[in-house]
């Protein structure tokens, strides 16, 4: 029993772990040109499923993914770079369709302002804590007096 059990869960684990490497690429979405293909796969892995958003459109079976990955293949076929299938895609959909966004001043104010936010409230409460303590009186001499004398004892 404990064996059946120990077999199931471990082919259980291991479909688990190969259901990522399915593909959804259809048939009739391949190009006949093995190095047009190679390109538009590449392309797809780095763009992203608008619908699944944590999913490339080479992985998801939305029908949005399959116009992408078809849109990427026309594109090929006719004739654009890499970089050119790419940027048409961005100018479609916006920088959101890709999985690793491009380094650009808008990306950089995007991740480096929350940061800045952070070290700007550090300051104002270091500053304005610094601001508040009372100013203690200075001892009179009398105060003094008996101080020294305290400390001395």
């Amino acid at each position: 029993m404990k064996t059946r059990f120990s077999i199931a869960s471990l082919i259980l684990l291991l479909a688990l772990f190969f259901a990522g490497a399915a593909q959804a690429v259809k048939p009739d979405e391949v190009l006949a040109d093995p190095t047009l293909e190679a390109r538009a796969r590449a392309l797809s892995e780095g763009l992203r499923c608008m619908v699944c958003q944590n999913q490339s459109i080479d992985e998801s079976d939305a029908d949005l993914a399959r116009d992408l990955r078809v849109l990427v293949r026309q594109r090929l076929v006719a004739g654009d770079t890499d970089q050119q299938v790419m940027d048409y895609i961005v100018s479609r959909y916006g920088e959101f369709v890709l999985l690793k966004p491009r380094f650009s001043l808008r990306n950089a104010l995007l991740w480096g302002t929350p940061v800045l936010l952070l070290l700007a409230g550090g300051v104002f409460i270091l500053l304005s804590s610094r601001s508040r303590r009372p100013a203690s009186p200075a001892l009179s001499a009398e105060e003094q007096a008996a101080l020294d004398k305290m400390l001395s004892d």
